[in-house]
Formats: C-alpha cells, sequence, structure tokens
C-alpha cells in the first residue's frame, strides 16, 4: 500500500514539477541529432538505434533524477524526517514514486518515433512486437528497481546532484544504448553484462530488425534478474541507510 500510495503522489505532482519531464523535451531533439549522423554517414540501416537510444536516455535519465531530487526535495523542505517517521515503509514509498516516473518516462519510446517520422520521414518498423513490448515492460521494472538502490546512495549524500552526474553517461556506454556492447573494448563486457541497459538495448535492437531474435526468454531473464537484485539491494541498503542516520541524528543534512 505505501509503494501504492507512493505511485499515485508521484503521478499527481508530476504536472506540477516540469523539471522531472526535462528528459521528454530532449529526447525528441536527441532523436533528430542521431538520425542527422546516420542519414549524413549513409547508413539508413542504424535508424532504429538511433531511435532506440533517446528513448533508453530517457528512461534512464527520469528516473535518475527523481530519485536523487525526492531525496533531495524532502531534504530541504524539512519534510524528510517526518516521512521516515511515519509507519509506512520509506523505501516502499520511494520505490513507488519512482515507478510512476519510470511509467511516464515510456513516452519517450513515443516521442522518438513520432520525431523521425515527422522531420525525416523515416518510419522505424518494430519487426517483433511482442519482443519488444515484453522488453519495454520489463525494463521499465528493472530501472524502478535500479533506482531504489540509487535512492539509497542519495539518502546518505548531502547533495545528491553530484551522484546524478556521474551516474549518467558512464552508464550509457556500458549500457550500449548509443554503441551496441559488442563494439566495446573486450575489458568492458564483463561490466557492461552486470548493467540491465547492456541487456535491454541489445534485445530491443534485434526486436526492431528483422532477422529472427534468439534466446528471448534468457534474455529477459536477465534484464529482470538485474532489476530484482537492484530492487533487493536498494530497499536492503536504504533501511540500514535510514536506521543509521536515525541513530547519528543527521537525517536532515547528511
Amino acid at each position: 500500500m505505501s509503494a501504492l500510495a507512493g505511485f499515485r503522489f508521484q503521478l499527481r505532482e508530476l504536472p506540477h514539477r516540469p523539471d522531472h519531464l526535462l528528459a521528454l523535451v530532449t529526447a525528441p531533439l536527441m532523436t533528430l541529432v542521431f538520425l542527422a549522423i546516420t542519414r549524413h554517414a549513409g547508413r539508413a540501416d542504424l535508424a532504429g538505434h538511433a531511435v532506440l537510444a533517446p528513448a533508453l536516455i530517457a528512461l534512464w535519465q527520469m528516473a535518475l533524477l527523481v530519485a536523487g531530487e525526492l531525496v533531495a526535495a524532502e531534504r530541504e523542505n524539512g519534510s524528510l524526517e517526518a516521512l521516515v517517521a511515519t509507519p509506512s515503509s520509506f523505501a516502499a514509498v520511494i520505490i513507488g514514486r519512482v515507478a510512476a516516473v519510470t511509467l511516464v518516462s515510456l513516452l519517450g519510446f513515443v516521442e522518438a518515433w513520432l520525431a523521425a517520422w515527422a522531420v525525416f520521414g523515416v518510419v522505424v518498423t518494430v519487426a517483433h512486437p511482442v519482443v519488444f513490448a515484453a522488453t519495454v515492460l520489463v525494463s521499465a521494472l528493472a530501472m524502478a528497481g535500479t533506482a531504489g538502490l540509487m535512492s539509497a546512495v542519495f539518502v546518505l549524500t548531502r547533495s545528491a546532484r553530484t551522484f546524478q552526474n556521474s551516474l549518467s553517461y558512464p552508464f550509457y556506454v556500458l549500457g550500449g544504448v548509443i554503441v551496441p556492447v559488442s563494439l566495446l573494448p573486450d575489458w568492458l563486457a564483463a561490466p557492461s553484462r552486470a548493467v540491465f541497459l547492456s541487456w535491454s538495448s541489445d534485445l530491443l535492437r534485434d526486436a526492431v530488425d528483422a532477422s529472427t531474435v534468439e534466446g528471448v526468454l534468457p534474455r529477459l531473464g536477465a534484464i529482470a534478474g538485474l532489476g530484482f537484485l537492484g530492487l533487493c539491494a536498494g530497499l536492503l541498503a536504504l533501511r540500514r541507510a535510514v536506521d543509521r542516520l536515525r541513530r547519528t541524528g543527521t537525517l536532515g543534512h547528511a
């Protein structure tokens, strides 16, 4: 119930916090940039890559932004202590609020497709719609779980924005959002596979391509598994972080 309450609250708050929707503003613009690059290079076959990348970036960016901002905002308003003191699970509320933003961030996929069609006349066809839809759904759930782990870090630090800036572009690289993981140096292969985005981006690109998609279930399982591990680690870390801050009396100014 705590997660559901947090989910509903965040949906009501989003219209009043346009800064949380900034990723949806930049997603169509990045789509046009990536498409312009691929067309200039004569690689029309990479149109699917150019459209998927901004949507995945919006998914990660919005969850990361809100996971940090909601902790920072509650701390600045002096309401973090009251939120933690309620009988409701603080971790569940955080996860619910992040899940709401993650759901809204899926509009980035729609925006990217529409921008490609409206400006360049490019229509990216999804050859395997069931695989695509399943991957988007599981990736969104994994993102919500992973953001819970990030929230634990943000609770412990005075300035969450410092970590927000450092947790964006490195993960776009490790996640193969723009450049497939198979093209990265060998020494990055293992760390990349520990990031659920690398599995998501590869499977989404395969779902767009007309060739047969192999290993769908194991790959979906990898995304779900990594997201679940992130969720469990996040819940545990949040509980321990809050307990430690309660003992030291530094919850409002970590």
